[in-house]
C-alpha cells in the first residue's frame, strides 16, 4: 500500500502500537476508537490502544485479587467483633433497663439530698457565725458602754473596742445588727456607737496621756500609750508620743547648750551635738520593743522621723551657733586668700647664691609678707578641724544607725532575704541637718584640711634640716643614723598621716575620697616639687672646673635629697596599708575604738570600695611620681660623680697587662721542689694587680656613694653602675682583638672574672648578668678548637647573648 494507507515501504511488519505509528496523531487530537476509524490505520491504532488498556486493567485486577486475601481476613475479624459488640450490647442494655435503673435513681436522688444538706449546712453555719458576731458585737457596744459609764474602766473599754474591730464591717453595718445590737440604753446603731466611743476615748486618752507627761508619770504615759492601738487610733497615738519624746529631746538639747564651760571648753559644741545624738539613739533603742509589741514591726521608724525633725532643729541651731563663735566663715576666707608665699618664691627661677643659708632664713624682701601671713594660727585651724572630726564623726554614726534601723524596718516588711547596701531613709535625706552639715562643716574641713597640709609642708621645709656628719671620705666614719634625709620628710609625712587619720575619723565617704585626692596633689606640686626644685637650683653636683669633681657638699645634698624622695615613696606605702590591711573586727566595731576596717568606716552603700581605691591611687600616684625624679637623680648622680671615675679607673687597672705572654703559668717550682721562687712571687703579684687596683679604685668610687644612698636608691644605682662597666669592659676586650696570646686568654679570663667579681660583691647575683657579653667573648676565645667546632656546628646553641658575627669575631681575637 502507498505512503496514504499507512504502511512504511521499508517497514511493512511494524506494530500499529509502536511509537512511530503514534507519533502521527499528536496529544492535541483524539485517538481514534473502533467506532470512529476511518481507516485500516486508524483501526490498528484503536486496537493497539484497547490492548494496552486491557493490560493496565488486568495488572491493576491482579492487584487487587493479591491483596483480597488481607482485606478479607480483616472484614472477618471486624465481623466477628461486631457480632461479640452486638451481644455485649443486648446484655448491657438488659442489665441497665433492668438491675441498675432502681439503683441509679436512688443514687442519684441521694446526691442530690447530700447537696441540698451540705448547703443547708454551710447556711446554718454561717448563719450562726453571723449570730455570733453579732452578739460579740452587740457584747461589746454594751461593754464599752458600760465601762464608759460610772466605772470608767478605760482598759475593759478599750479592749472591747479591739474585739469589735475584729469583727468585719459588713457584720457590723448590717441590717440585722442594726436591729438586734440597739437597746434602750444605747439605741444607736453600732457603728456608730463603736465609733462614737472610739473618738471619746482617744480624745480621752491625749489629755491623760499629756496630763501625765506634764506630771512626769512614766507609769501613766505608759498606760495610755499602750491602749491607742487597742481602739484603733494609732496614728494619733504616735503623734502624741512623737511630740512627748521630742519635747525631751529639745528640753535636754537646750540644756545642754546653756550649760556650764560653754567659753572653756573647746569641744563644747561637739558635745552637745553628741548627747543630741546619743538622747535620740538612747530613746529609739530603750523604746523600740514597747513601741512595735503595742503597735507592730517597724512602726519605730515612725517615730524615728518624729525625731529626726527635732534633731533637724536643735542640731542645726548647735551647727549656727558653733559657725558665728568660731566665726567660721571669717577665717575661711583667710585662709582661702593665703598666698603660701615661701612655696610660690621657691619655685620661682632665682639666681644660685654662694653658700648654704638656711631654708627658714627668708630674703628681706620676703620677711614682711610672711610676717603678715602668720596671723594665721595653725592651733586654732587644728583646733577647728578637732571640732569638725568629732562632730563629722557623731554625725556619721547617728547616720549609720538611723540609717539600719529604717533598713531592718523595711527588710521585715518586705521578707528579702539579701539585704541591700545600706541608704539613707528619705526623711534623713531630704532633710535639712544634712545640708547644714554639709555647709558647716564638710566643705570647711576640705578647705581647712588643704591649708593644714600645705602650710605643713611650707612649715617643714621652711625649718628643713639636712643630716650632720656626713662625707664622702671612705675612712672617716658617719656619726648620724640611717637613713639620711633631711627633717622635712618625718614632719610633712606625720602631717600627712594625721589627716588621713582625721579624715577616717569623719566616716564620710565623699569627704575622704576628696581629701585623698587632695594630699596627693599637694605631695605632688608641693613637696615633691619642693624637692625637684632645691635638686636643680641649690644641689645640682656640677663641677666647678671641666674634669673635676663637684663639691662634697653639693653631692651630699643631692643624695640625701634623692633619699628624701625614697623613704617619703615607703612612708605613703605604710600609711596607706596602714589602712588597706586592717582586718575587720568580730563585732563589726572595735570596742576599744582602734583601727576599724574601710567597711566598718564606711558602710553607706559602695563608699568603701571608693575610698579603697582613692589610697590605692594615692600610694601609686605618689610612687609614680617620686620614682621618676628619684630614676632621674640618680642619673646624675651618676652621670656626674661616677661615670667620670669609671673610664680612668679601667685605664689605670689595664695599664701594665700584657695579654701576649706564652708562658702558660703564673709561677714555676724551683728545681728542688721547695715551692716557688721570687721570680714566681713576682709573676703572681702581676697577675693579681688587676684585681688589687679595681677593687680598691671600684670601693672609692662605690662605697661613698652607697653608705649616703638608701638602700633601694643604692640597689638602683649600682645596677647603672655595674651596666656602664660592662659596656666599657667589653670595649676594653675589644680594644685587645690580636693582641692576646692563647695563654694571654687564660689570664684575660681571670681578669674579667675578678673585674665582674669585685663590682658584684655584696649585691646581688641577678646583676652579673650583666656581664654576660664579657664572659662569653673570654669564654670563646679559650675554647679548645673541638669546643669551638661543637659551637659553629649547633650555630651557638641557646643561652648566647653574642650573635653569630660577634662569636667569630671573639675567636679571631687570638694572635695568629
Amino acid at each position: 500500500m502507498s505512503k496514504a494507507g499507512g504502511f512504511s515501504p521499508t517497514s511493512p511488519s511494524r506494530p500499529a502500537s509502536s511509537p512511530t505509528a503514534l507519533k502521527r496523531y499528536p496529544s492535541t487530537h483524539a485517538i481514534p476508537t473502533v467506532h470512529t476509524a476511518s481507516n485500516a490505520n486508524d483501526l490498528r491504532v484503536a486496537l493497539a490502544n484497547l490492548n494496552t488498556r486491557h493490560t493496565d486493567i488486568t495488572s491493576q485486577l491482579d492487584s487487587v485479587l493479591a491483596s483480597q486475601n488481607g482485606f478479607s481476613r480483616q472484614v472477618a475479624r471486624v465481623d466477628l467483633s461486631r457480632a461479640r459488640l452486638t451481644k455485649l450490647s443486648h446484655s448491657a442494655r438488659a442489665l441497665s433497663q433492668g438491675n441498675l435503673a432502681s439503683a441509679s435513681q436512688t443514687a442519684s436522688r441521694i446526691s442530690a439530698a447530700v447537696e441540698r444538706l451540705d448547703l443547708e449546712q454551710s447556711r446554718v453555719k454561717a448563719t450562726l457565725a453571723v449570730v455570733e458576731q453579732v452578739a460579740e458585737l452587740k457584747a461589746c457596744v454594751l461593754g464599752v458602754v458600760g465601762s464608759m459609764g460610772a466605772p470608767q474602766d478605760w482598759e475593759t473599754a478599750a479592749e472591747y473596742l479591739s474585739r469589735a474591730s475584729k469583727i468585719p464591717p459588713e457584720v457590723v453595718n448590717s441590717g440585722f445588727a442594726e436591729q438586734v445590737v440597739p437597746t434602750a440604753e444605747v439605741p444607736d446603731p453600732p457603728a456608730a456607737t463603736l465609733d462614737h466611743a472610739a473618738r471619746s476615748l482617744c480624745q480621752l486618752f491625749l489629755r491623760e496621756f499629756e496630763k501625765a507627761v506634764e506630771e512626769g508619770d512614766g507609769a501613766r504615759i505608759t498606760r495610755f500609750f499602750k491602749m491607742f492601738p487597742l481602739i484603733g487610733r494609732s496614728k494619733e497615738g504616735l503623734a502624741a508620743y512623737g511630740k512627748y519624746v521630742c519635747t525631751g529631746v529639745a528640753s535636754r538639747a537646750r540644756q545642754n547648750m546653756h550649760g556650764a564651760g560653754r567659753a572653756t571648753d573647746g569641744y563644747f559644741y561637739a558635745t552637745a551635738l553628741t548627747r543630741l545624738f546619743e538622747h535620740i539613739a538612747q530613746v529609739v533603742d530603750g523604746h523600740s520593743n514597747l513601741v512595735e509589741r503595742h503597735y507592730g514591726r517597724g512602726t519605730m521608724v515612725k517615730v524615728m522621723e518624729r525625731l529626726h525633725a527635732e534633731a533637724d532643729v536643735q542640731g542645726g541651731i548647735i551647727l549656727d551657733t558653733w559657725s558665728d563663735e568660731r566665726t567660721i566663715d571669717r577665717k575661711l576666707t583667710e585662709v582661702k586668700s593665703y598666698a603660701f608665699t615661701f612655696l610660690v618664691q621657691s619655685f620661682l627661677n632665682v639666681p644660685n647664691r654662694s653658700g648654704t643659708p638656711r631654708s627658714a632664713s627668708p630674703a628681706p624682701g620676703r620677711k614682711v609678707a610672711e610676717q603678715k601671713e602668720e596671723g594665721i594660727e595653725m592651733k586654732e585651724v587644728d583646733s577647728i578641724l578637732n571640732d569638725i572630726t568629732a562632730m563629722l564623726g557623731h554625725w556619721s554614726l547617728y547616720q549609720r544607725f538611723v540609717s539600719s534601723r529604717a533598713a531592718e524596718a523595711e527588710h521585715d516588711n518586705t521578707d528579702n532575704a539579701e539585704e541591700p547596701p545600706l541608704q539613707m531613709p528619705p526623711f534623713l535625706a531630704e532633710s535639712n541637718l544634712p545640708k547644714k552639715v554639709t555647709k558647716h562643716l564638710i566643705e570647711p574641713f576640705g578647705t581647712f584640711t588643704t591649708f593644714f597640709l600645705r602650710r605643713s609642708v611650707e612649715k617643714a621645709f621652711q625649718l628643713d634640716e639636712s643630716p650632720s656628719g656626713l662625707t664622702l671620705h671612705p675612712n672617716k666614719p658617719i656619726s648620724a643614723n640611717p637613713p639620711f634625709i633631711t627633717s622635712a620628710v618625718d614632719d610633712v609625712m606625720y602631717m600627712v598621716s594625721q589627716v588621713i587619720q582625721r579624715s577616717l575619723a569623719t566616716s564620710q565617704g565623699n569627704l575622704m575620697t576628696g581629701i585623698l585626692a587632695t594630699v596627693g596633689r599637694v605631695l605632688g606640686s608641693d613637696f615633691i616639687g619642693m624637692i625637684q626644685r632645691k635638686m636643680r637650683d641649690e644641689s645640682y653636683p656640677k663641677a666647678a672646673i671641666q674634669g673635676a669633681m663637684p663639691p662634697e657638699h653639693k653631692i651630699i645634698e643631692f643624695l640625701v635629697l634623692i633619699n628624701n624622695l625614697d623613704i617619703a615613696t615607703e612612708y605613703i606605702r605604710r600609711i596607706v596599708h596602714q589602712q588597706l590591711d586592717v582586718q575587720p573586727s568580730a563585732n563589726g566595731n572595735d570596742a576599744a575604738g582602734g583601727a576599724r576596717t574601710l567597711v566598718e568606716l564606711f558602710p553607706m552603700g559602695r563608699e568603701s570600695h571608693a575610698v579603697r581605691q582613692s589610697l590605692v591611687n594615692l600610694e601609686n600616684g605618689f610612687a609614680g611620681k617620686a620614682t621618676e625624679l628619684v630614676n632621674d637623680g640618680l642619673a646624675v648622680a651618676f652621670s656626674q660623680v661616677m661615670k667620670p671615675r669609671l673610664r680612668p679607673l679601667l685605664n689605670e687597672i689595664f695599664r701594665e697587662a700584657d695579654y701576649t705572654t706564652s708562658d702558660t703559668s703564673n709561677g714555676h717550682r724551683n728545681g728542688n721542689g721547695n715551692g716557688y721562687d721570687e721570680e714566681d712571687e713576682d709573676e703572681m703579684t702581676r697577675a693579681d694587680i688587676v684585681k688589687t687596683r679595681f677593687e680598691r679604685g671600684w670601693s672609692g668610687i662605690v662605697r661613698p656613694m652607697k653608705q649616703i644612698l638608701s638602700e633601694r636608691n643604692a640597689e638602683r644605682l649600682m645596677v647603672t653602675a655595674i651596666a656602664y662597666l660592662s659596656n666599657l669592659l667589653e670595649k676594653r676586650i675589644w680594644s685587645y682583638q690580636g693582641r692576646v696570646s692563647e695563654a694571654g686568654t687564660l689570664k684575660l679570663e681571670q681578669n674579667v672574672s675578678d673585674i665582674a667579681n669585685g663590682a658584684l660583691k655584696g649585691e646581688h647575683f641577678k646583676l652579673r648578668e650583666q656581664f654576660s657579653r664579657c664572659f662569653q667573648i673570654v669564654t670563646i676565645m679559650t675554647m679548645e678548637e673541638e669546643e669551638w667546632d661543637e659551637v659553629k656546628i649547633n650555630e651557638g646553641g641557646d643561652g648566647w647573648v653574642l650573635n653569630e658575627d660577634e662569636r667569630e669575631r671573639a675567636r679571631s681575637m687570638i694572635m695568629s
